[in-house]
């Protein structure tokens, strides 16, 4: 535990004395806090005001280290993963599309794009799964990284219909899917390797449910 996590304790505990030179100590030792998780002598002094943090959202660890056991497992039951998966592939598909058609309109791949994507797969997934457990965070970001893949097959798709002359339905149609693998592996760039690692980040980060400190203190 760091030294300003402790310190988040001992400024409410009753046992806390303020020593020019050091800062704040433990009026029981004399000394810095040195323990790890909870301190066995703290004792909450009811004449301390706590402010609750309303506007900076917790880390997703830190929500299951602030609840009790019974109240994060009421949290999951509240969670919708199905629900979650399908809002992020709707939200990943239309991405896609629209990674395609900007791709192809203006002859440039657009890196924010694939961060476009992940945040519109992780809020998505956010909003109707109301997940807790890392496994939306890895939903989001597998869903994620597979829509930027699908949104460069689609923009490949509308280069060959426009050098083809056809339609873009029609080539999709058209098209020979025992090549899709190598037609994806000739058009891979290194850049892409940086769009998909910020899609996935995006997608993983913004899949879970968000609390402030606030918040999570009327959960009970």
């Amino acid at each position: 535990m760091r030294r300003d996590e402790q310190l988040a304790f001992c400024k409410k505990c009753s046992n806390r004395k303020m020593d020019v030179q050091q800062g704040l100590l433990c009026n029981l030792t004399g000394e810095k806090a040195t323990f790890t998780n909870e301190c066995p002598d703290f004792i909450l002094d009811p004449t301390v005001k706590v402010e609750l943090n309303d506007t900076e959202p917790l880390e997703n660890q830190d929500i299951r280290a602030k609840l009790s056991t019974d109240a994060y497992e009421r949290l999951r039951i509240e969670q919708n993963l199905p629900m979650a998966i399908i809002s992020g592939s709707i939200a990943g598909l239309i991405g896609a599309i629209l990674w395609g058609v900007i791709t192809v309109a203006t002859n440039y791949q657009i890196g924010y794009m694939a961060i476009a994507i992940g945040a519109g797969v992780g809020f998505s997934m956010r909003y109707f799964g109301k997940g807790v457990d890392q496994i939306f965070g890895i939903s989001g970001g597998l869903i994620a990284i597979l829509s930027c893949a699908v949104g460069n097959f689609l923009s490949v798709m509308g280069f060959v219909a426009q050098a083809e002359g056809l339609g873009y339905f029609e080539t999709l149609t058209r098209f020979d899917y025992s090549f899709l693998i190598p037609v994806m592996t000739e058009t891979f760039s290194a850049m892409d390797i940086l769009f998909y690692a910020f899609a996935g980040y995006e997608g993983y980060k913004f899949a879970f449910r968000v609390f402030t400190e606030k918040e999570l203190s009327t959960v009970k």
